[in-house]
């Protein structure tokens, strides 16, 4: 199976931008862990990561129509924010998608307690760091 694996704003400032929220692993190193964690499930991950919404628009309709096998998606800021993310998973259903945080979004400001897209996903994973993204793609590899 084929995951394209998504992350927006910020996200390239992983070991940079609040470590104490964030950890501090890199970025460079959240994607190699990600690659692992794929090939370990029999799977291959392809990690993109943009700071522009309609980028990250382009890559939900490339997934389907370059026939991915799933979406792990962190959008980041977006999650609070953007009606036409959540449009673009809408729009390629059945393609699942699950949703990623690295932290407890829940545990954080008020205003990021509202996910615009994940009613548009198959799952909702939050506050468990990196490992979030192999549960999310182990929740895909075995549907």
């Amino acid at each position: 199976m084929k995951i394209m694996v998504i992350n927006g704003p910020s996200l390239n400032m992983l070991g940079i931008r609040e470590k104490e929220i964030y950890g501090s692993g890199s970025y460079a190193e959240l994607v190699a862990f990600i690659e692992n964690s794929a090939r370990q499930l029999g799977a291959e991950a392809v990690c993109l990561q943009s700071n522009h919404e309609g980028q990250i628009i382009d890559w939900i309709q490339q997934a389907y129509f370059e026939g991915f096998g799933g979406i792990v998606i962190n959008p980041g800021a977006y999650t609070h924010t953007s009606i036409a993310i959540a449009d673009a998973l809408r729009s390629v259903r059945p393609l699942p998608a699950v949703e990623v945080h690295i932290s407890d979004t829940d545990a954080r400001e008020e205003y990021r307690r509202i996910s615009y897209t994940a009613p548009c996903c198959v799952a909702q994973i939050k506050g468990l760091g990196f490992e979030g993204y192999k549960l999310a793609m182990e929740k895909l590899v075995g549907r």
